[in-house]
């Protein structure tokens, strides 16, 4: 019973995946099919490497003794470091395409034109090859050419980033990753599903996504309103004068958030709790379309009631009316949240020599698989000679090509 469980567990154990990518979305959606047991081999240029390895020590990033975003995104990889500008290069990485199983990358069209790695190339020597293309702005149209990180496709470029900013607010920038992460979930799903119809009919695939339909599906309850030709005049308008969809700030520098703040019940106890309770037999604010009407006198006198105090005390005055408020979170309360333990969110890996840190997990959860054993992210490299090896290489060949800077 026992080895039917791990041959369970490792669900694709003997999958060769090819992680041709940089950052974040392209690379992750490989990390999570090696965290169930893919063996994923990561192709780097040599001597520099996927940039992204120098995030955690950037000057604006937080800093920290670990590569806490490598750690993270990068595990249970190999390295195999190949300069595919030169002839030896890319004749190994092809070697490496006949033989395996999942392709991906988020090299530029253009670049993947010039190499000759487009999918019609590498299928042609592969043809049940799932070929996993992440880009930009999408595979067509006259921009399928241009570059860009999520803070500005998926973010900017769909209207994510206008639509989430208070009237009159200047618009705001996304946290770094924010949109790479979910990207990388949607290419993972791309994947699976192409293996799934592999599966079924013996034939490899292209698969795709885009960090622009990424954004723009995060975005969709609002967008799909704007391409149905929905009235948005009074949409702005409206949402600065919602009472339950504005932020209180408490005494102690916190916020509070109402959203959920939905039944009359619960608007009778919110009133009440924040010693506002005599609102309610004012006209103005009897009503859900009064209290929208006059809302903008309604924040200002629930912010200033809630302003008297600190965030622990509204919030247990909060929970015992039964009122669903909801503190903001902050980043410093994350190392102490109940919630993430008790879904193992952020667990401590097995990994001694880095301390055993706690890093964050894909949302993928599979209760019948255990995700594989940690293994820290591989060195620039580090696998380059073995992996060589396997496709045959002899020593003299390898060190040659290393003279040579091709890998």
């Amino acid at each position: 019973m026992a080895q039917q469980v791990m041959t369970q567990q490792a669900l694709f154990a003997g999958l060769k995946v090819l992680d041709v990518g940089t950052w974040i979305a392209a690379p992750v959606a490989t990390t999570m099919l090696a965290d169930y047991g893919a063996d994923v081999i990561k192709v780097e240029m040599p001597n520099a490497g996927d940039a992204y390895r120098q995030f955690a020590g950037f000057p604006t990033s937080p800093a920290s003794p670990l590569n806490y975003t490598w750690l993270m995104d990068a595990h249970n990889k190999r390295s195999l470091t190949l300069n595919l500008k030169t002839d030896a290069g890319k004749e190994a990485l092809l070697r490496l395409v006949t033989a395996c199983d999942v392709y991906v990358t988020n090299q530029p069209l253009s670049m993947r034109r010039t190499l000759g790695l487009t999918y019609e190339a590498l299928s042609a020597l592969n043809p049940r090859m799932i070929y996993a293309s992440l880009t930009a702005y999408g595979e067509h149209g006259p921009e399928r050419d241009r570059e860009g990180f999520d803070l500005v496709a998926y973010w900017s470029r769909p209207g994510l980033m206008d639509a989430v900013r208070a009237s009159g607010a200047a618009p705001a920038q996304s946290l770094p990753g924010m949109g790479d992460h979910p990207t990388a979930v949607a290419l993972y799903a791309a994947i699976v599903t192409a293996l799934l119809r592999r599966h079924q009919t013996g034939e490899g695939s292209h698969v795709h996504t885009s960090l622009i339909q990424n954004g723009l599906w995060s975005a969709s309850c609002i967008a799909q309103a704007r391409l149905c030709d929905a009235d948005f005049s009074p949409w702005r308008e409206r949402a600065r004068f919602s009472s339950t969809r504005a932020l209180y700030e408490t005494s102690d520098g916190r916020w509070l958030q109402f959203t959920m703040v939905r039944t009359p019940e619960e608007v009778d106890s919110w009133l009440a709790v924040a010693g506002l309770g005599a609102l309610l037999a004012d006209p103005r604010f009897a009503t859900p379309e009064a209290r929208l009407e006059n809302g903008g006198e309604l924040i200002r006198m629930l912010r200033t009631a809630l302003i008297t105090q600190p965030s622990a005390h509204w919030m247990a005055e909060f929970r015992a009316a039964g009122v669903p408020a909801a503190l903001i979170g902050v980043l410093d309360d994350l190392p102490h949240d109940p919630q993430l333990e008790a879904n193992g969110l952020a667990p401590a890996v097995d990994a001694p020599e880095l301390g055993n840190p706690r890093l964050i997990r894909h949302p993928v959860n599979v209760d019948a698989l255990a995700r594989t054993p940690y293994r820290r992210p591989p060195e620039l490299g580090e696998h380059t000679d073995s992996i060589l090896r396997e496709l045959g290489y002899s020593a003299e060949h390898i060190a040659e090509m290393r003279e040579r800077g091709c890998c």
